[in-house]
């Protein structure tokens, strides 16, 4: 057996690329000590109702960063890196037609998959990748010159992947290759320092400020980095009245009296950062600090419905011309339960089940006279009423995966202007499908992957309680 686990491997990893970041974003350490205070405060404050969607040990340690890359090949690469952390590709993001800038990229996101691997260290990635033969980007000759300049580096040393792969095989590392493979890896997402063609970079700004970042250098590097916050809202405040310019508002569902769903996040704006071009010194906007609240995962059910009242906040908004939280939260008082259990009894949101320390002995009682009604002489699990009558417990799926849209609006937010989409032209089809094609690995469904960790909670506390399943 390998000295060092993935899981430990992942979470040296997150820590040296946070170390790094910080180092060359300074910013981001303000957002560490301010996200770590708030979360702190709520703890103080809530108790143990505030670790409800996971520890805060978790929650202070948990990070997403994001990364980019041009070609899939590339793609392919960062692939098993990520592997070597015990990080697999979840869903496809196709950001192209989510935003109104250009952002000429598709994603996926890589992250543990197994909860108890979440639990331990829930390090992600969202990787991009270039569309080079968009057309309402790029055309027949940018996208010749485009290719041509990717094909001609190379991002990740044979060494790193080497390793990379010894780590998926042996699920892990021994001590030296363990430290060897963290450090290599880190060093692959460090901003590089050679010069850059700034006439090249230019004409890809033109078309869009993440195809230049992505194609018109020779490395890639951290993007952002993102800490967990248990109250985003208080983070965005205590940020701005320290003097950090934040975006404009806070991306995803709005702040409501019911239950957390999904994803919010905001970040500070991209900060002018000194650059090495060829012709002389200069300066690019590229890089900021990201933080995310996250919250209860909805089924296939409830990500139609989240759908539907998006388009709803939409068609208000035009029509009134009021802020958008000011609508959504309006539009999800109306439309979304107000607690958990309205949530799980309408198959909106996702969640798994396990007994309570006293299981069966509570099931003898409440299947007794006088007891639940429901459950009396039932031997079908009927988790609601178990849940009811104390018998099992319910426990929220956490949103561990990204929102379009959202994702698209901290994109566009920190971009200085909206480049250039020609929405006459037909864009290049891309699926994930074809994202599993170019990484030589299977993209998982995150829908799919909650509906297994619900009914194998399930069927486990039907075996444990001598039930059946239906």
């Amino acid at each position: 057996m390998t000295s060092v686990q993935q899981w430990e491997l992942r979470a040296a990893f997150a820590r040296a690329l946070s170390d790094m970041y910080g180092r060359e974003v300074p910013a981001y350490t303000t957002l560490l000590r301010v996200s770590a205070e708030v979360n702190a405060d709520v703890l103080a404050k809530q108790g143990a109702a505030a670790q409800r969607l996971g520890s805060i040990d978790r929650v202070t340690a948990e990070r997403h960063g994001a990364i980019r890359v041009g070609t899939p090949e590339e793609l392919r690469q960062v692939g098993q890196i990520f592997a070597g952390f015990g990080m697999h590709p979840v869903g496809f993001y196709d950001l192209r037609d989510a935003s109104a800038s250009s952002v000429p990229v598709v994603s996926t996101a890589f992250r543990p998959l197994d909860a108890d691997e979440l639990a331990r260290n829930p390090f992600r990635v969202f990787t991009s990748v270039l569309v080079t033969d968009d057309r309402r980007f790029f055309g027949a000759d940018l996208q010749a010159r485009l290719e041509t300049f990717l094909a001609r580096r190379d991002l990740f040393p044979p060494r790193v992947l080497e390793l990379a792969a010894r780590a998926e095989a042996e699920h892990g590392l021994d001590g030296s290759d363990a430290d060897e493979f963290v450090a290599g890896a880190t060093a692959c997402f460090a901003l590089s320092r050679e010069p850059i063609d700034r006439a090249w970079y230019d004409e890809l700004s033109r078309i869009s400020a993440v195809a230049a970042d992505i194609g018109g250098v020779m490395s890639t590097h951290i993007n952002h980095l993102t800490p967990r916050v248990l109250d985003i809202d208080e983070l965005y405040r205590r940020m701005t009245d320290l003097g950090v310019t934040m975006i404009d508002e806070i991306q995803g569902p709005p702040a409501w009296e019911g239950p957390d769903v999904l994803l919010r996040q905001t970040s500070f704006r991209a900060l002018a950062e000194p650059r090495a071009f060829t012709d002389g010194p200069g300066e690019l906007r590229v890089r900021f600090g990201e933080v995310e609240a996250r919250g209860i995962a909805l089924t296939t059910a409830g990500r139609a419905l989240y759908d539907r009242l998006l388009t709803e906040v939409d068609a208000r908004r035009a029509e009134s011309g009021r802020a958008r939280t000011e609508v959504a939260a309006e539009v999800w008082r109306e439309n979304l339960p107000g607690t958990e259990e309205t949530l799980d009894r309408r198959g909106l949101g996702a969640f798994t089940y396990r007994p309570a320390p006293d299981a069966r002995e509570r099931l003898a009682a409440a299947a007794g006279p006088g007891g639940n009604s429901t459950l009396r002489g039932e031997r079908i699990l009927d988790v609601h009423a178990l849940v009811t009558a104390g018998v099992a417990l319910r426990e929220p799926i956490v949103y561990e995966d990204f929102l379009p849209r959202s994702a698209a609006g901290i994109f566009q937010s920190n971009l200085t202007d909206a480049g250039a989409r020609n929405d006459a032209l037909t864009g290049a089809d891309r699926d994930a499908g074809w994202l599993s094609d170019a990484l030589g690995r299977d993209v998982a469904d995150p829908l799919v992957r909650n509906e297994e960790l619900t009914r194998a909670s399930k069927q486990a506390l039907a075996e444990i309680l001598n039930l059946e399943t239906l």
